[in-house]
């Protein structure tokens, strides 16, 4: 009998299973290979400070980030590109990089750097599902580690600040989701008929940056 698959990651509002790009990208795509897994919340713990989700376990296997976990669900036989030619399966590594490249930073950016957003929206949500005393210490930890991405991948010389490249941000982003808007049109999926990996992670990104931009109100009152 196989063994049962669990897959961490941070909870879900707004209408979205998890708020967390990453987790949202795994949880869509265990859904089209068919792979069943029993997710676990690692909200109100203290894996909410250190843990890296998502984060697959399987037997003895532990598996983290969306990239990996997809690869070994695929040796496991759920693999929602066994229908892909050769390049097909070369464009979704293409659209994946592009997504990394262009639209992460703006994902990043809105959710834990734009000032607004953070104080109304990420960080009483993320302090509202970390006990105490990490409600005060998860929120500004993504924050830095945030930034600190975001320049280290935008902020060449002579742009070394937020301010500086904030526009470079969201004229890449508008131009990534201009090209997946050209290359999906009137389609529902990207290849065919079925939802294949290249689906799950545009929905992981675009799903919670949408909400970004015109958010809910979060069903969990702050602390």
């Amino acid at each position: 009998m196989a063994a049962a698959m669990e897959l961490r990651c941070w909870g879900g509002d707004w209408g979205l299973p998890s708020v967390h790009a990453e987790s949202l990208i795994v949880l869509a795509y265990t859904k089209f290979a068919g792979a069943k897994v029993t997710v676990s919340p690692i909200d109100w713990t203290w894996k909410t400070l250190t843990a890296t989700v998502p984060e697959l376990l399987y037997g003895d296997s532990v598996v983290q980030e969306p990239t990996p976990i997809v690869n070994f669900l695929r040796k496991q036989r759920f693999n929602a590109d066994f229908e892909l030619s050769a390049r097909q399966g070369a464009d979704t590594m293409a659209y994946i990089a592009l997504l990394e490249e262009k639209l992460r930073p703006a994902l990043l950016h809105t959710f834990w750097v734009d000032a607004e957003n953070y104080s109304n929206l990420t960080r009483p949500w993320f302090a509202s599902r970390s006990p105490f005393p990490l409600n005060f210490l998860v929120p500004p930890r993504h924050a830095n580690i945030a930034l600190s991405r975001i320049l280290l991948t935008k902020g060449e010389a002579p742009l070394h600040r937020i301010t500086e490249v904030e526009g470079r941000i969201y004229s890449d982003a508008k131009e990534c989701l201009n090209l997946l808007s050209y290359r999906l049109g009137t389609e529902n999926y990207f290849f065919g008929n079925s939802p294949t990996s290249l689906d799950a992670f545009v929905f992981g990104f675009v799903a919670p940056t949408l909400q970004s931009w015109a958010p809910q109100q979060p069903s969990a009152e702050p602390p």
